[in-house]
């Protein structure tokens, strides 16, 4: 299962623990290199309706920790609108977010999913942008903060600065994000640094890594 996150866009959040907003939006190319298109969850709603499978609201994505339910679920030209109900008088758990939620101190809603099949494609126009057509929704979570490019950057950045690397996987994401390098140039960047990053032994005696990381960090 894949997640999107996106940026909190709610109205206001009732005592009770009510609260609506966007889980997703169209449009916008996130760090991964993915569009939702309109008209993507429409069929995943209706086939989940007929099927009596509700769409869970969780915390952080965590399977095991439900925390209210979504009343209603649709889309509109916008994107993804969502209500729903953190369970605040059942769950502590609930309670702490719909607190969180208030104080504006949680940033995001993020959408977990399965793509079927015929359910995404490459953009014609723009290389290693991909068009997600058709999504099958399976969660929409309540997290602390969205992934984003300045996250990524931050995070990056306090490893070195702690005198540590980055794993490999972490330098492609930021070299993607944040430098704006495509998918397979990104991937050739770090498989070539790789033996930098794991401080392995054919890493050319006396390089400073950290100082090289630094500097591309400031580019």
């Amino acid at each position: 299962m894949k997640t999107l996150d996106f940026a909190l866009e709610t109205k206001a959040v009732g005592d009770e623990g009510t609260f609506e907003g966007y889980a997703s939006t169209f449009g916008n190319v996130d760090q991964g290199g993915d569009v939702v298109e309109p008209g993507a969850f429409i069929e995943g709603l209706v086939k989940a309706k007929a099927d009596g499978r509700a769409i869970p609201m969780l915390w952080q994505h965590k399977q095991d920790e439900p925390i209210g339910v979504w009343d209603d679920i649709s889309e509109d030209a916008k994107g993804l609108w969502v209500k729903g109900r953190l369970l605040i008088e059942a769950d502590p758990l609930a309670k702490r977010a719909h607190g969180l939620l208030k104080a504006k101190a949680l940033g995001g809603l993020s959408i977990g999913y399965r793509i079927p099949a015929g359910g995404i494609a490459e953009d014609e126009k723009r290389r290693g942008v991909y068009r997600l057509k058709k999504l099958d929704l399976r969660e929409v979570s309540l997290v602390t903060m969205p992934m984003n490019v300045q996250a990524r950057v931050t995070s990056v950045k306090s490893i070195l600065e702690a005198g540590a690397l980055p794993t490999v996987r972490e330098f492609e994401e930021f070299l993607r994000e944040a430098g704006g390098f495509s998918k397979s140039l990104a991937t050739a960047i770090a498989s070539k640094a790789t033996p930098l990053l794991r401080g392995e032994p054919e890493a050319a005696a006396g390089d400073d890594s950290t100082a090289f990381l630094q500097a591309l960090l400031g580019r």
